[in-house]
């Protein structure tokens, strides 16, 4: 269940879908509202724990209030290694494993390993779901298996520290009650993201940093597609993410669904900040210094002082605990928006393979005025080429022969593979515009599928894989179909449902590319005079 970091998807992608199970239409989940199945699925909730008994208890017992089928809902708490296990009531499975440091990803695999249902609810013992939380989460991944879906986390004050009045809130009190009488802020970006998303229907290649692990749902099938949680990852934070993106490669659509709502215990990470409420102390220290003019007073300024300064110090250390993860999921995650700008990461975001017809070859000239092309358009490309010529680009890491394993790896995982059809070159671009807008009017136009979607090779790539478009085929003058672009979403929707039905192709004729035809001159090229 375990994969290392920066593996592709999961070798199990071949597996068929279950019986029964229907597809939608790009991430158009929309198609089933209003539809349930028509027998509840069995339904793991996989709880993850560590030293937090009275946290635990309230989520077990908002657990065992839920509106689901009790007869088709198990829960199994995974302990990660607490100095003493936590306890659990009757029918509810515990599984411990050793303390070898923080293992949240392991600790999920293992209570996947250990559960019996077809849909997998994640919940972390710090979160409690409100009674028709189940119910309306397995909704959508019990008709459509690829479905991963995420709860609405809220935030309320129940251990009493934040300054609330009467203290710890009980556990025997609903936390549909609780929740709202001892609500916190939630965070205003991920609310704002589901507004603009229309709760994720209109999801795109970033959309994984809307999917919280503690309130999210899948079918087994489709996390065995996806692959296990990342073990590597051994501290708070990312985990999650690294793992909603795989799953949108391996063809997930993505639904929030407000209505089904979890209460976290405690404020976001955003809202820990150690010193929060600190300015009480400069409100003493003035008072002091009021009624002592002396001594009091440098004293209160020095507390001040000192408390500002353990302030600065938290939030240098958080930032840094922060930058860490982003950090390494721009290593692991490759698309624009994540990735560094100028430094290369780990995985690859765009494939461009250079191929040569049957019985054809394509001489070390053409490969070069091609690939050199591509390569300008889009630097951050890995392109992979016929062996023959590849000592040509031996200098050029981002280039690879196709018979090695590092090409085979990133055609495999690559969000988009762009496919030449001989030696084509990219023409540069008559005017440059800024690739952000470019990015955003090529998403809008594949809504309606205009040939805005291929005005250059960028906007091509990032056009596919996103609403119902799946493949777009350039074609010149002719109709002469010169490059492939194909989102890997689209391909593993193919294979497990056949070709076009669960995302649509598009052709479009271009004049930025042209085929290389002979043997070209290569000075010419490079002098910009041929």
């Amino acid at each position: 269940m375990s994969r290392d970091a920066g593996s592709p998807v999961s070798d199990a992608t071949d597996t068929a879908p279950p019986a029964g199970g229907r597809f939608v239409v790009g991430n158009a989940w929309d198609a089933l509202d209003g539809t349930w199945p028509d027998l509840p699925p069995l339904v793991s909730v996989v709880v993850v724990h560590y030293r937090q008994q009275a946290e635990l208890d309230r989520t077990l017992a908002a657990l065992a209030r839920q509106s689901y089928p009790a007869e088709r809902l198990e829960v199994i708490v995974v302990d990660d290694g607490s100095p003493t296990p936590p306890t659990v009531p009757e029918g509810v499975r515990l599984i411990v494993q050793e303390d070898l440091g923080f293992r949240l990803s392991a600790a999920r695999n293992v209570g996947v390993a250990a559960s019996s249902g077809s849909v997998l609810c994640f919940v972390d013992a710090d979160t409690s779901p409100e009674p028709d939380y189940v119910l309306r989460l397995t909704r959508l991944p019990a008709l459509v298996p690829e479905a991963v879906t995420v709860g609405q986390r809220k935030h309320a004050d129940f251990a009493g520290v934040l300054g609330g009045d009467g203290g710890a809130v009980p556990v025997s009190e609903p936390v549909e009650v609780a929740g709202p009488a001892h609500e916190l802020e939630q965070p205003r970006w991920l609310q704002q993201a589901y507004g603009w998303s229309a709760d994720l229907l209109h999801a795109d290649d970033r959309s994984y940093r809307h999917l919280i692990g503690a309130v999210t749902c899948c079918t087994r099938w489709f996390f065995d597609q996806v692959g296990g949680f990342d073990e590597s990852f051994t501290s708070y934070g990312g985990e999650d993410w690294e793992w909603a993106h795989r799953a949108w490669l391996a063809g997930g659509v993505f639904a929030h669904v407000p209505g089904a709502v979890a209460w976290h215990d405690g404020p976001d990470w955003a809202g820990r900040a150690t010193g929060a409420g600190v300015g009480s102390a400069g409100s003493a220290g003035s008072a002091g210094s009021v009624a002592s003019a002396g001594s009091a007073g440098s004293a209160g300024s020095a507390a001040s002082e000192a408390s500002e300064a353990a302030r600065e110090v938290e939030e240098a250390r958080r930032q840094a605990e922060k930058n860490g993860e982003t950090l390494r999921l721009a290593d692991l995650i490759a698309v624009r928006g994540s990735r560094g700008f100028g430094v290369r990461s780990r995985a690859v975001d765009v494939c461009v393979e250079l191929a040569a017809a049957v019985g054809t070859s394509i001489s070390a000239g053409a490969a070069f005025v091609a690939v050199d092309s591509v390569l300008a358009a889009m630097p951050d490309v890995t392109v992979v080429v016929p062996d023959d010529v590849a000592p040509v680009f031996e200098a050029d890491q981002r280039v690879l022969g196709r018979s090695s394993a590092a090409a085979a790896a990133a055609r495999g995982g690559a969000r988009v593979v762009v496919t030449l059809d001989g030696a084509v070159r990219v023409l540069p671009a008559v005017e440059a515009g800024g690739s952000d807008d470019a990015r955003v009017q090529a998403l809008a136009a594949a809504a309606g599928l205009g040939d805005d979607v291929a005005r250059d090779l960028r906007t091509a790539t990032d056009a596919v894989g996103v609403g119902s478009l799946g493949t777009l085929e350039l074609v010149d003058p002719s109709g002469r179909v010169l490059v492939t672009v194909e989102s890997r979403r689209a391909a593993l929707r193919a294979r497990r449902w056949g070709a076009g039905v669960a995302f649509v192709s598009h052709r479009a004729s271009v004049d930025w590319l042209t085929p290389v035809t002979g043997e070209p001159s290569v000075a010419a090229y490079l002098g910009g005079w041929g």
